[in-house]
Order: structure tokens, then sequence, then C-alpha cells
């Protein structure tokens, strides 16, 4: 079948099948209470690496040197330093990746290595995981490693305490993608087991399969329409509105396939379900909520649907540290940790406006308008209206270079966010006059 073949010869999609018998090894030996903890983390480590090696080859090292320098940093550091120096470690690491991709498209104008953009995505990954455990250590909900490099033990106590910071770093059911799993988390699931998990991962990854199955045929199926059609270079006035939303929503249905796919892998290593949840904790977030995305007239809400267990780490990494302008803050740092392409940089920053200019403009409507029928009429005005301004976004953050950003800006598109931004400002203004 031509969807499945098109969805495999993605590397990624690859490399995430090939994990899938070792993730339900896994799930299986912790349900029989066949290996200790530590072999747990061992065989989670292991599966990392080796996964890595296979996926990103030679390139793997830039994902190791992190993770050990990381680990030593946690080690090392008191609680309260901790975040600041694995932030600034591991952002300055993924710049300077960046900045070589960079180097390979802008000035060298050659496509950059497969392996070395599947690095650069785990790499990405890897970041919110370390940030996220250095916050967790700062705030006092992971003890950190007592002592540590510092104390008088042996080279195995202090290999054993950083054990469990290693495999979390690198356990491959979250090497390639899939939500953010907490540090808390992941221990709850390596440390427990239960015989409830074949049956809920049967029946979870069965109702996967047939989303991804109905994602990939969509797929395909748009694939046809956007081939058969002008493209950004020579389509004409209003057929560029077609052409980008149609371009959009073959992005989105690949995000939407990819995200499940690393979701059902997490389910079946056994870290998707409730069941590893600890007291406290916030529960499983996958990050396709695809019935609220495309049906959502709000685009605040689809900034926090879209990919949320990345837009929670955003939100308590930057948004709640932020004392001015936190909105704003957000999105320019989601386009650093992206790689700052002037598309991404662009399309970040207008994302950012749009959410504001959606807070205004939604909390004016709903001062001013009653009847249901003019609700009905406004909903669905604003729901076209947040789709083409997504699909605006989206073009710009993936095609990332000048040229092709230049093409979108020029074209009929650009009216949908001149609309929101030229509302903003007409209401700010009257705001202010009232007050």
């Amino acid at each position: 079948m031509e969807w499945l073949r098109l969805f495999f010869l993605h590397p990624v999609s690859f490399y995430q099948g090939a994990a899938f018998p070792f993730a339900f090894l896994f799930n299986y030996l912790c349900i029989m209470d066949s290996f200790s903890t530590r072999a747990r983390y061992l065989f989670l480590l292991a599966g990392g690496g080796a996964l890595a090696v296979a996926a990103m080859g030679p390139y793997a090292v830039l994902i190791f040197t992190p993770a050990v320098c990381t680990v030593a940093l946690l080690c090392s550091l008191d609680p309260q330093q901790v975040h600041r120096w694995t932030f600034c470690f591991q952002m300055s690491w993924q710049t300077l990746c960046h900045l070589g991709l960079h180097y390979t498209e802008y000035y060298l104008h050659e496509p950059p290595s497969v392996r070395f953009c599947i690095t650069l995505s785990s790499l990405m990954l890897l970041t919110q995981r370390v940030t996220s455990l250095s916050l967790d250590i700062c705030e006092g909900k992971v003890e950190a490693a007592s002592g540590g490099i510092r104390s008088r033990s042996s080279l195995s106590g202090h290999v054993c305490k950083a054990l469990p910071y290693f495999s979390y770093l690198l356990f491959f059911p979250a090497l390639l993608g899939g939500s953010l799993c907490s540090f808390q988390r992941f221990q709850a699931c390596v440390q427990g087991s239960s015989a409830l998990y074949p049956r809920y991962t049967f029946w979870a990854l069965s109702w996967r399969g047939l989303q991804i199955l109905g994602l990939e045929c969509i797929n395909v199926a748009v694939s046809r329409m956007v081939d058969a059609g002008a493209g950004l270079t020579d389509c004409q006035q209003f057929e560029c509105i077609y052409v980008v939303w149609t371009t959009a929503g073959l992005f989105k249905l690949t995000y939407y396939s990819h995200w499940i796919l690393d979701d059902s892998l997490l389910h079946a290593a056994g870290f998707g379900s409730e069941l590893g949840q600890s007291p406290g904790e916030e529960g499983y977030v996958p990050d396709a909520d695809i019935w609220t995305l495309e049906r959502t007239h709000r685009i605040s809400v689809f900034a926090r649907k879209w990919n949320q267990s990345t837009a929670r780490w955003l939100r308590r990494l930057v948004f709640q540290h932020s004392r001015a302008w936190p909105l704003l803050q957000t999105f320019a740092f989601s386009a650093w940790w992206h790689g700052l392409h002037p598309g991404q940089v662009f399309g970040f920053l207008c994302w950012a406006v749009m959410v504001e200019a959606d807070y205004v403009i939604h909390s004016f409507a709903n001062e001013f308008i009653r009847s249901w029928p003019m609700r009905l009429f406004y909903r669905t005005l604003t729901w076209a209206h947040t789709q083409l301004i997504i699909a605006y976004i989206m073009l710009a953050v993936e095609v990332r270079s000048f040229s092709s950003l230049w093409l979108l800006c020029n074209s009929y598109n650009s009216v949908f966010p001149v609309v929101y931004c030229i509302l903003l400002l007409l209401l700010v203004k009257r705001k202010h006059k009232c007050k």
C-alpha cells in the first residue's frame, strides 16, 4: 500500500518502528519482574545507545556528549545552581549544532545529512529532558544525588547514583520522539509493574494504529492534490490561499501521524499509561489532540494544544519565569530552540502577536455579541480565519529560507495576520481611550 510505503520511508518512522519489539520486551520483562530495577535502567540506556548509533551514525556523539556532561553537572553542583548551568550548557551545545546546519544550508548550499537532521531533532528532545530534570531538582521535586562526585564514595557508587539520570536522558522510547516524560514519572514506570499493562497496551495501540492508517490515507490524497496544483512560486492571487492551506494541511497530517507513532512507542514500553503516574503529578499528555486542534476558533487554544507536552514545557521553562513580555519571550525562545532559521524567527514572532490579538479580539467579542445566531456566525468566521493564520505561520516555519518566506509574505495570505494586527491596534487604542 502506498501510504505504508511513504510512512516508513521516513527515516525517523523506520527507526521508531524498529524499536517496538524492544519496547514490548521491556514492558513484558517489567510485568514478569524478570530483572531488577538497575537492570531495567541499563536496558533502557543500552537501547537508547544502540538506537542512537543506528539512526545517527557518527553524529551520535553529539547526543552522548551533552548527556554525560549534564549528568556530571547534576552530580557535582548544588541543587539551586543546577538549572542555570545545565540550561546554559545544553542550549549552547544545541545552538552550535544548529549553526552547523546553517553553515551547510546557507553558506555551502548543500543539503544536510539525514542522520545529522535526526541528531538535531533528538538533541532538541534531550534539551527538554535536561531542563525538565534540572528544574525538578532546583524546585525540590527530585532529590539530587547526595554528595555526588565530590564525595569519597567508590567509582561504582558514583555510577549507581548517576545511572537513573543517564537512563532518563537516553532511554530509547523517547530518544527520537514522543511526549516529554518527567523524571518522577520515568522512575515510577521503571520501578513499578502491573498485570493491567498488556490489556491496556493492546487496546491503546490498536486504536492508535487505526488513527495512523486513517491519517496516512488522507495524507496520500492531500499529497496528490498538492502535487497536481500550482506551488507557492507559480500561484496567482487567491490561488495562493488554497496552496498554503493544502500544504499546511499536509504538514499537520504528517505531524499527527508521527506524534501518534511516538506516543504508541511510549505506550508499548509502559511509559504512556496512567498506571505509572506518581501522586500529585500531572497525567500523561499526548502531543496530538487532533479533535481540539481542528475545531478550535482560537489561536491561543491552538498554541496550547499543538505539541502539548512541548507547550507545557515552554510555559514552565520560560513563560512562568518571565517578568516582562512573557508571551513574546516564550515564542522567541521557541524560535531559538528550533534553530533560528529566518522563517522560524518570523513565524514564531508572528504567532506571538496573533495569540495576543486573539486574547483582545475574543475578549471584546464576548462582551458585545449576545445572540446565538451572531455567536454561531462569529465562531464560524473566526474558525476559518484561525485555520488560515495557522497555515500561514506553519508554512513560514517549515519553509525556513529567505526566498520562500519572501514569496509567502508577498502572497494574499498575508492579509489574514494583517487583519488581526489591525484589530489588535484598534482595540488596544479603544481600551486606552475608555480608561
